[in-house]
């Protein structure tokens, strides 16, 4: 899969076809000696906490990304929790209420970072 002088090219076809060989999975070019190692550390099923199944590659990103069972931090408290549950905490959480240090009202955790635009 890369280019080769037309003088080296067969030496080079040579030696690719004893030494590497093409990933069945990602087409990528393995060494014959890695190719076990590599399906076993890049392409074996595995099943997250949330029981979606895919490559072992692939599952870092899906924890990180796209996982609904993912930490995340409430923005109104800081409490973690996973994504899933992120928006129902949020609505209740962001309805509590601390009174304003300037106007002295009582300002919804949702309103308070715009509050300063409208109080007093």
């Amino acid at each position: 899969k890369k280019d080769i002088p037309a003088v080296n090219f067969i030496i080079h076809e040579i030696h690719c076809r004893r030494n590497i060989e093409i990933c069945p999975y990602c087409s990528d070019s393995i060494p014959k000696s890695e190719m076990k190692n590599h399906i076993e550390s890049e392409h074996v099923q595995v099943t997250c906490k949330c029981r979606m199944q895919m490559e072992s590659s692939l599952l870092k990103d899906h924890e990180a990304s796209s996982c609904p069972l993912r930490p995340v931090l409430c923005q109104f408290c800081d409490i973690q929790l996973a994504f899933n549950k992120l928006q129902e905490h949020e609505l209740y959480c962001g309805a509590r209420t601390e009174p304003c240090g300037r106007c002295g009202r009582n300002v919804l955790l949702r309103e308070l970072k715009e509050h300063p635009r409208v109080c007093g």
